[in-house]
């Protein structure tokens, strides 16, 4: 009993421990491969996983916020003075997206249009959509520029009709008239006389196309063939590249629509979407990592040669006509009219733009680019996306309504669409992709720390067992021998 004890106490740890030493090593190479193939399950799009729902009707609230610009003193930029804007808003909207016409194909890829709906929320708001604000008549300062290169008869012939039909170079409407859309007595005019002369109806407005409409037709790869390529774009409307600037590079269609990303991302990863809106793809630069809500998070932003002119970034020279770097052009997919894309506030961009206009404040935490990713799975968990509308106006002769404005690059607005993935979603988040990893994670270094002790315990009591156990010790089976010959001796001689 004394000698039999230790060996079965040393055996039954020895097994304990190969089992806890097996158990962690298997979970040390099993775990990565399990995770992995998980996550592809649940990001590739199908329809029948339970990716698909959240994927088609996407659960996180958006929210976009105007900012409007007024023009503090509208007379005297008429007469050439330097404009002075004050930011009202933020104009707050509910944005909601849903995908339809949803169509897969043999090729691995899935067709929809999104749909955005808009609505006002007057608690989240700093006015209501019945403020009046006075901002620049694109129709007649925009048209302007447009008409600039026309015969002289031709410019004096709008002049005429602006005059006739009431338009100035600046008008006091309201918000909701500005963003959505009001009737517009020249536009009925010319849809009357002859229809389809002008690409709006009666009413214009900055987003009067937006309100209960899509941005599209994209066609994205599903990642059931390849992971690698979930969420990219094969095509929109049927273009593998648009058309709108001057060089191939600039006409690309790259990245994914803008709402997930490929998983496994890397710092090195190419982060790039395609914006219908902006009418160009935009590849971001990786900023650093951290947390976001307890989460793992890649951050990114915007570099300061996405809107760089062809001189400061020779790539972007395909996106010219240029002015200074940090404004786009994009008169070239918006009817020819001189709009400029920039961050807001003329964040990033040359230094001489703040000089032409007064009441602007760039500032990187408030107009900055703001996109968090889960690595693992290329989800965005908190994203801001700010862009500005600016309108190019300078005096044209033979145009009465442009008087002796200076050239300058007036901005009109700037906008937010943010989304940020919140209660029971992050939470299931976390739980799914933070807790139980890690979870599973310390328990597999447990079990490869416990085993490595319980078999050095096991090792050590069968040492401590081998050297005390007379049954097992040399001397000892030497004594136990020549007492058994004594004793049989003994007995012969008795006998």
């Amino acid at each position: 009993m004394t000698a039999g004890a230790p060996r079965c106490a040393a055996l039954a740890l020895g097994l304990l421990g190969t089992a806890c030493l097996a158990l962690g090593v298997v979970l040390l190479g099993a775990l990565p491969i399990i995770v992995r193939e998980e996550v592809i399950k649940n990001v590739r799009i199908q329809p029948d996983s339970s990716f698909f729902q959240l994927w088609k009707e996407i659960p996180v609230p958006f929210y976009f916020s105007v900012y409007i610009f007024e023009v503090l003193n509208p007379n005297e930029v008429l007469n050439g003075m330097k404009p002075a804007v004050r930011q009202r808003g933020p104009y707050v909207y509910r944005e909601f997206r849903d995908k339809k016409n949803i169509t897969f194909h043999k090729n691995y890829t899935v067709s929809f249009l999104e749909y955005r709906r808009f609505y006002f929320q007057p608690d989240m708001s700093n006015g209501t959509e019945e403020d009046y604000v006075v901002v620049p008549n694109i129709l007649a300062l925009g048209g302007a520029v447009m008409m600039e290169h026309y015969p002289p008869s031709v410019r004096v012939a709008i002049s005429t009709a602006f005059s006739f039909f009431k338009q100035k170079g600046f008008m006091n409407r309201t918000v909701g008239e500005i963003l959505w859309g009001y009737e517009d007595p020249l536009l009925k005019f010319l849809n009357t006389i002859k229809p389809g002369l002008v690409p709006f109806n009666d009413k214009f407005g900055l987003f009067v196309d937006f309100n209960n409409s899509h941005m599209g037709m994209f066609t994205v790869n599903t990642g059931v063939d390849d992971i690698s390529k979930v969420q990219m774009v094969d095509n929109w409307n049927g273009l593998k590249k648009v058309s709108y600037w001057r060089s191939d590079q600039c006409n690309q269609i790259n990245g994914t629509a803008g709402e997930l990303w490929p998983p496994f991302i890397t710092p090195s990863t190419p982060i790039e979407f395609y914006s219908a809106d902006a009418c160009r793809s935009m590849r971001l630069q990786y900023k650093d990592s951290g947390e976001f809500q307890g989460i793992p998070v890649y951050r990114y932003v915007t570099p300061k040669t996405l809107f760089a002119n062809g001189t400061d970034y020779p790539p972007n020279e395909g996106f010219c006509p240029c002015r200074e770097s940090g404004i786009q052009n994009v008169s070239s997919c918006r009817l020819n009219a001189p709009v400029f894309l920039s961050q807001p506030h003329f964040y990033n961009a040359d230094p001489a733009l703040l000089e032409t206009v007064d009441g602007l404040h760039p500032s990187e935490q408030k107009h900055g680019l703001i996109l968090e990713l889960h690595p693992l799975t290329g989800s965005p968990l908190n994203v801001s996306v700010r862009l500005q509308l600016s309108l190019f106006i300078k005096r044209v002769p033979l145009i009465i309504q442009t008087q002796k404005i200076n050239p300058v690059v007036l901005p009109m607005l700037w906008f937010e669409e943010r989304g940020v993935i919140e209660g029971h979603i992050v939470d299931q988040f976390y739980t799914d992709l933070v807790l139980i990893p890690s979870v599973l994670g310390y328990l597999q270094y447990c079990a490869v720390a416990l085993g490595s002790v319980l078999l050095i315990i096991t090792i050590f009591l069968w040492l401590k067992s081998k050297g005390k156990c007379f049954l097992f010790s040399n001397s000892n089976r030497e004594a136990f021998a020549e007492k058994t010959s004594t004793s049989a001796v003994r007995k012969k001689v008795k006998l």
